[in-house]
């Protein structure tokens, strides 16, 4: 009888659901471009401001991936989390967000300039930072198990925020274009995507940490994690804006330092958080050596990106792209394994499952195994249990 492709447990197959979100997520994103093209611009000028928005989110991407290289989430995940910043939180933000305004005018008594101030300040961060948080909410909800820690949270976090960037900057490009001229855009694109183009992954980000840290807990006890977050992030929003609103050149300078500092925050948060892997992988997979699937010298290779790093470019130099791929697999099962015995001792997943997923994992650490490229003047070092020069220079053994 066939048996599983024991790879299922590390391949990310879109459901259903996925797909009909992305649907929907793609349908609001053309809703609210299509408003930029006949309400606040030209198709000249939505065209513009679109490739310059366009512009820096490759980057940017890159910067929130490189972060999600020692267990990295799955793809449809991700590109889920960036297309509902782009597509859904924008348009019902933007929608929210212009109701608001007209009812301060008309409430208030105000005049425009006031209006949008009091609304950038207080009411926009409360809406812009629920609608990117429900994706978190979500993840909490149905994907509890993709949350392993607060770097999860981050580059979840990041993504809806730089997809949400991307579509509001646009909208900005369009009017300062249409108000300003060709030198309002240049301040415009000099202060939104150049100076400030990670403001609204910062902020979200303060969920996600939230919603990770309350993947790890239950029931009523997650509740605080996540109106932490949820509080920081709208905070630190109100904060941005109410600056840049009421500061002038010097609440520019004290708003991009609080983000600095956030910034700097964040990143000890994910280089803490590299640690408590590498300490669970230490911790859980020395018990597995008896099975052949686990040296010492493969922990210690484990242990350290330059060392698997390594690992990868011995195994390309030795056995192409079939070696290189195995090396992949491998790192990735032996680190979800770790990962799977802490979601255990934490009761995040049942017996059953943890069987399953375990034996899955460890077939896809043998067949990766037995496409490691062995060097012929190696071969018999190696069959001692010894690595080969180059796999883990360091390593005992």
């Amino acid at each position: 009888m066939a048996t599983r492709d024991p790879r299922w447990v590390l391949k990310d197959r879109p459901s259903f659901a996925l797909i009909t979100g992305l649907v929907l997520t793609g349908i609001c994103a053309l809703v609210s471009f299509s408003f930029d093209v006949f309400v606040n611009g030209a198709p000249v000028q939505f065209f513009i401001a679109l490739m310059l928005a366009l512009a820096p989110v490759p980057l940017l991407l890159a910067l929130v991936l490189a972060l999600d290289r020692l267990e990295p989430e799955p793809r449809s995940n991700l590109i889920f989390a960036f297309a509902w910043g782009a597509g859904v939180a924008v348009l019902v933000a933007g929608v929210i967000n212009s109701l608001n305004l007209h009812y301060i005018i008309d409430t208030a008594k105000l005049s425009e300039a006031s209006a949008r101030n009091i609304a950038a300040t207080f009411g926009a961060p409360v809406v812009e930072e629920t609608m990117k948080g429900l994706v978190l909410l979500g993840l909490l909800r149905f994907r509890r198990a993709e949350l392993d820690g607060p770097t999860d949270g981050v580059i979840y976090a990041s993504m809806v925020g730089l997809g949400f960037a991307m579509s509001e900057n646009v909208s900005y490009y369009i009017a300062a274009l249409s108000t300003s001229g060709v030198k309002g855009l240049a301040v415009t694109v000099v202060l939104r995507g150049i100076l400030s183009p990670l403001a609204h992954p910062l902020f979200s980000s303060m969920i996600g940490v939230g919603v990770a840290y309350a993947a790890r807990r239950g029931g009523s006890d997650r509740v605080p994690y996540v109106l932490a977050g949820w509080s920081g992030a709208m905070i630190l929003h109100g904060l941005w804006n109410g600056l840049a609103s009421y500061g002038g050149f010097p609440g520019l300078v004290v708003a991009y330092l609080a983000l600095l500092v956030v910034l700097v925050v964040l990143v000890g948060v994910v280089f803490r958080d590299r640690r408590r892997i590498v300490a669970l992988i230490q911790r859980y997979l020395p018990p597995y050596e008896p099975t052949k699937l686990v040296t010492e010298a493969d922990i210690y290779m484990l242990s350290a990106f330059a060392r698997r790093r390594q690992a990868r470019q011995w195994a390309r130099a030795h056995g192409g792209k079939r070696g290189l791929r195995a090396m992949r697999d491998y790192q990735l099962a032996a680190t979800e394994l770790g990962l799977l015995h802490e979601r255990a001792a934490r009761h995040m997943v049942d017996e059953h499952t943890f069987h399953e997923e375990q034996r899955a994992l460890l077939e896809c650490m043998s067949t990766a195994r037995a496409d490691f490229p062995v060097p012929s003047p190696h071969a018999r070092s190696v069959a001692r249990g010894s690595p080969p020069p180059g796999y883990a220079p360091g390593a005992p053994g």
